[in-house]
């Protein structure tokens, strides 16, 4: 198995991002994991940039494994009947990019 990383830029629908960040915090991640083979979830919101501005202000990060990047996607699309949808969930913008692990994981040492 391959491992990815798989990036999702969001925003709420105008007015609605209290909404929003509850759906998203409280329904949305867990049914993520529910219903693929994804082994985490974790959201961000922009806080800072340089350079070109980040598209969206809100990011889903997840870690799935899988044969390749398109098996991910298949995996994320073949339960989302079971999820539920939110209007407050502006998803004309929303954008998914995958990525493929290309070496080994780096970490600082414990002091």
């Amino acid at each position: 198995m391959k491992k990815f990383l798989v990036l999702v830029l969001t925003e709420p629908t105008e007015g609605r991002e209290d909404e929003f960040n509850d759906y998203y915090e409280h329904v949305h991640l867990k049914e993520v994991l529910e219903t693929t083979s994804w082994l985490s979830a974790e959201r961000y919101k922009l806080a800072a940039e340089v350079g070109e501005g980040a598209p969206l202000p809100y990011l889903a990060a997840y870690e799935a494994e899988g044969e390749s990047a398109q098996a991910v996607l298949d995996d994320l699309s073949a339960r989302r009947a079971e999820r539920q949808q939110s209007g407050a969930l502006n998803k004309r913008t929303g954008r998914v990019w995958v990525f493929e692990a290309t070496g080994l994981l780096h970490q600082r040492e414990k002091v």
